[in-house]
């Protein structure tokens, strides 16, 4: 177990949305109120970073 006290690279981490993870992208839809599907199709056409992502998804 390396380093796991440290909380280095889980920042990098929250700001992507994994698009295979069906537990991102179910939060990412109840965050931003768009179904699954768009979460993935935002995800595919933007990249994963999470800003982008909720920049094209319109958050609530």
């Amino acid at each position: 177990m390396a380093n796991s006290g440290t909380t280095r690279g889980r920042n990098q981490d929250r700001a992507k949305v994994a698009g295979g993870q069906d537990h991102e992208v179910r939060y990412e839809a109840g965050k931003t109120g768009a179904s699954k599907d768009a979460v993935k199709s935002a995800v595919k056409s933007v990249g994963n970073t999470r800003k982008k992502v909720e920049d094209k998804l319109g958050k609530k």
